[in-house]
């Protein structure tokens, strides 16, 4: 009996230690020394990338870094004064050609006929699907202000877009038998997200349509990867300073650009991934109560805080 135990006991500590070597095999590979052999040459995929979403932060960061590729860019955004300002920005520092698609991605009525129309004919290589929406504070589903247009809004950017613009540019890929999809979606997917429930809902779709995507599409020479990151000193976030867990757009952008062959999906930046590991692989085992009830305090402070300063303000 007792060797038998033991023999257990041995066989658990050697699959503990085996799957602890993998691991950091896995992190060493995709952050060391996958991009220094799969690295690509992004405008050899086309003339063209497109970015939506590309007036600021991580956006503006992929358009700014495929021009440094020597890629010609389609931005897309809402603002046509952004969209000019960024063009004009990327033309003068990079001397590539840029393209501005004005694009309110809320609109429910058919936007991609137009989208369709503005880049035909261009040999689009490189495709990135980033224009998002989220909720303007953290709060509880029902309690959500406009909820049902603010939903609908969600769905339209998140997962509409995605699809649709997708759907646009692959068929001349697939022609091509080359391409790059990226899909930017969120750590939210990944990791307890209470009092964000919806937005993480639509992330963890752009999540699944990117495996399933490279799944039906790689032998056709598409590369597609999904890109979750955490926190990124953005408009968007609550952060305006980098530290080692919130790198800046341009950091975080490089890292991802550098992983595109190498992982389909991934967090994009090493710190963010060792966040997301621990959250789910030692703190879930020790208490996931623990861990979600951290989140949904940390989030009902925000939460509270931001209505104060609106409550104050009106």
């Amino acid at each position: 009996m007792c060797e038998s135990i033991n023999l257990v006991t041995n066989a658990l500590a050697v699959l503990s230690s085996l799957y602890v070597v993998r691991q950091i095999w896995k992190v060493f590979y995709v952050f060391v020394f996958g991009p220094m052999v799969n690295r690509l040459d992004f405008k050899s995929f086309g003339e063209w990338a497109m970015v939506t979403g590309s007036t600021d932060g991580i956006g503006k960061e992929y358009a700014r870094q495929l021009a440094a590729e020597g890629c010609n860019i389609v931005l897309v955004s809402r603002s046509l004064d952004k969209l000019n300002s960024v063009a004009k920005e990327i033309e003068n520092e990079f001397k590539v050609k840029t393209k501005v698609v004005q694009c309110d991605f809320t609109e429910e009525q058919d936007i991609y006929g137009n989208i369709f129309s503005e880049i035909y004919g261009l040999e689009i290589g490189v495709l990135v699907n980033n224009v998002g929406a989220s909720y303007d504070y953290p709060e509880y589903f029902l309690e959500v202000p406009n909820w049902l247009n603010k939903m609908g809004n969600l769905i339209r950017v998140n997962c509409i877009s995605v699809i649709r613009v997708t759907g646009l540019v692959l068929p001349g890929m697939i022609k091509r038998r080359k391409g790059v999809v990226i899909n930017v979606g969120s750590g939210t997917s990944e990791i307890p997200s209470p009092l964000l429930t919806v937005y993480a809902a639509t992330k963890a779709f752009v999540h699944k349509f990117s495996v399933g995507l490279s799944q039906e599409y790689n032998k056709d020479g598409i590369i597609v990867q999904c890109v979750t990151p955490g926190y990124v000193a953005t408009n968007m976030s609550a952060f305006r300073s980098t530290s080692f867990f919130v790198p800046s757009p341009k950091t975080y952008v490089s890292s991802a650009l550098s992983l595109v062959n190498t992982t389909n999906v991934t967090d994009g930046y090493f710190s963010h991934s060792l966040m997301t590991f621990f959250i789910n692989n030692v703190a879930k085992t020790i208490s996931e109560n623990f861990i979600v009830n951290t989140v949904r305090e940390k989030m009902e402070k925000s939460r509270n805080s931001i209505k104060r300063k609106m409550a104050k303000q009106q």
